[in-house]
């Protein structure tokens, strides 16, 4: 296992953006190996504890070393559990962490089969658990496999790439990641694999099926706003358009005060916003934290105040 398991992406703008009360109750959705995690428990005194999730057994026992002697509690659970682990313990967050996205240790870390640069079993899974990568390759039809090239990775060569992978497949079962990369090579134009690895879109639509990480998201969005104290503060990093988008939709949902027709002189719906945004539109790394961190470059930070149920 790798030192640096996982650089924690805009760290001082999360922790700006929780702003953790040292006898609070926290929860980080996505541990990993604790990055983000240990600087929110490192703020908290005996009064606070954080809750630090993780459904990836790797980032759970990273995790676990990082938080040790500190007022935290190391769960191996998936973010859609979340309102379960805090109503176990009797109470709400002061603050919700989501990280989304794949860790730096599980595209490093080549056998997990998330990177197109190692030759790996073609799993992705991050939990370990249930159906790989290379399942859906060989199981799906063509049609279901543009499908979620497309709508998962918005890859404009979808449907070529779907039809290498079922001709591929019926000589020999896609069983690595390296094969599978072969495959999105052949379906996409010359000048396309000039111009840069064509990898990347068909890899991140496979991880987020695999995963289920979208529908994973909107359950946990709606379970984190609910499990927030009045005043708590929910924020969240996306790494991809596909996120941020169904995380700036269900904000600016909380936000929304009156629906009355416009033509209506006064309210009558008498409906409130139940959030505030904490910034109006989604920061990003600096340039230092950029040119440090590649893998900062994509990230957006959103984050939303509860002002009532």
């Amino acid at each position: 296992m790798s030192v640096i398991y996982h650089v924690p992406v805009m760290l001082h703008e999360v922790l700006a953006d929780l702003d953790v009360k040292p006898d609070g109750v926290y929860l980080d959705g996505t541990a990993g190996g604790g990055g983000h995690s240990f600087e929110i428990a490192s703020r908290l005194t005996a009064g606070g504890i954080l809750f630090a999730l993780d459904q990836d057994p790797d980032a759970i026992a990273e995790a676990g070393k990082r938080l040790a002697g500190l007022p935290a509690e190391v769960i191996r659970r998936n973010f859609t559990g979340l309102d379960e682990v805090l109503a176990s313990h009797g109470t709400k967050a002061d603050g919700i962490l989501l990280d989304l996205g794949v860790s730096s240790h599980e595209l490093d870390e080549g056998s997990r089969g998330f990177s197109y640069h190692q030759d790996a079993p073609l799993d992705m899974r991050m939990s370990q658990e249930g159906r790989t990568a290379a399942d859906l390759v060989n199981s799906l039809s063509q049609d279901e496999l543009s499908s979620i090239l497309f709508r998962y990775g918005e890859e404009k060569y979808a449907r070529q790439i779907a039809q290498q992978i079922v001709a591929a497949r019926q000589i020999k079962p896609i069983e690595t990641t390296l094969e599978l990369a072969e495959l999105v090579k052949k379906g996409v134009p010359a000048k396309v694999r000039r111009e840069k690895n064509p990898c990347k879109k068909t890899f991140q639509a496979l991880r987020i099926a695999t995963n289920d990480e979208l529908n994973c998201l909107t359950i946990a969005l709606e379970k984190a706003f609910a499990s927030l104290k009045t005043g708590g503060r929910l924020v969240i990093l996306t790494f991809h358009s596909l996120e941020d988008r169904i995380v700036k939709q269900a904000f600016a949902e909380y936000c929304k005060g009156c629906i009355c027709p416009p033509e209506f002189p006064v309210c009558v719906c008498g409906r409130k916003p139940r959030g505030e945004l904490v910034h109006r539109k989604p920061l990003t790394a600096s340039p230092e934290e950029l040119k440090a961190n590649p893998r900062s470059h994509s990230a957006k930070l959103r984050s939303i105040i509860k002002l009532a149920d």
